[in-house]
């Protein structure tokens, strides 16, 4: 009660100097503050006094008592404020943003702090758009590419690993059991299991199923799936399948095809998909044959008849 008489006085502006300036000191009073600036959006019913007191003079037995309309008015006004603030404070705090790359798709975005973000096909980044600078946090599902704005930080975290970003350009990849990160400026700290590593431009990490990968060193300025370029690094054939069906937006069968364990390290082509099965077919021995437009059966050829 206390404190509501106290913000109904500085809303009334009837503080003293004294009382002000220790109103001012308590850490609660920057919210009051924020959500005074939004009350101008509020819209108090104006009371009609007159009629107000009228009705009470005149109730037939019952006690007549004298009233204080500006404390009540203010007090509810107080009440709106703090019930307002709850309601802000948990909205900015809770709500989620979502970005979303589909199948056959890359979208690019900016954070708050205008870093910049592409998202590959098949990706999604969840982050507190309204909470920003309290919350530097991104959930990462697949794979993306940071241009980090000079002398910001914040983590992106994915179900294997999180990166800690240092001031960078880097790339995140998580799909299935494998986890990658490429660093192509500054630095970024890997946190993979109960390992923690920090790589420079030019470097990168690897994971498979919890066994770290040994990664070529990075010649590129940037991911090439940014130019439809597809890199494969030690990818067995159920992964490069996966990654053809999220680059072409295409559903592939493979019947009878195992790929006998083969790992395949090398450039696929992405802007045409055609060239593309031509280069995996000729690596796997297989022969495609398109269903319709989006579906493409694989069959082994030495299976062929």
């Amino acid at each position: 009660m206390e404190e509501n008489y106290k913000l109904a006085k500085w809303l009334s502006g009837e503080m003293s100097q004294e009382e002000l300036k220790a109103f001012q000191s308590e850490p609660d009073f920057a919210i009051y503050e924020k959500i005074k600036n939004h009350s101008a959006q509020l819209e108090v019913p104006t009371l009609e006094e007159q009629a107000m007191l009228s009705k009470i003079v005149n109730t037939p037995k019952k006690e007549v008592k004298t009233v204080s309309l500006t404390k009540s008015w203010l007090f509810k006004v107080a009440a709106i404020l703090v019930i307002g603030l709850g309601l802000f404070y948990t909205y900015t705090t809770f709500q989620t943003s979502t970005e979303l790359a589909g199948d056959g798709t890359q979208k690019a975005f900016l954070l708050p702090d205008n870093s910049e973000v592409v998202l590959n096909s098949g990706s999604e980044i969840e982050y507190k758009k309204m909470n920003w600078d309290n919350n530097r946090t991104l959930e990462l599902h697949g794979e993306a590419y940071f241009k980090v704005a000079k002398g910001k930080k914040f983590e992106v975290n994915t179900p294997l690993g999180k990166v800690t970003v240092l001031g960078t350009q880097f790339n995140v990849k998580q799909r299935g059991g494998r986890f990658e990160v490429t660093c192509y400026e500054g630095r970024v700290k890997v946190n993979y299991s109960n390992t923690e590593q920090i790589i420079t431009k030019g470097m990168g990490v690897a994971f498979e199923n919890g066994k770290p990968l040994e990664t070529p060193q990075i010649l590129a300025q940037s991911p090439e799936w940014l130019t439809n370029e597809m890199v494969f690094n030690k990818a067995d054939l159920t992964s490069i399948l996966g990654e053809f069906e999220r680059h072409f937006n295409v559903t592939l069968e493979a019947d009878k095809v195992i790929g006998n364990g083969q790992l395949f390290t090398g450039t696929i082509p992405g802007e045409n998909i055609d060239v593309a099965l031509q280069v995996l077919s000729t690596s796997y021995h297989l022969k495609p044959v398109k269903v319709n437009k989006n579906k493409i059966i694989l069959t082994m050829i030495n299976d062929q008849k």
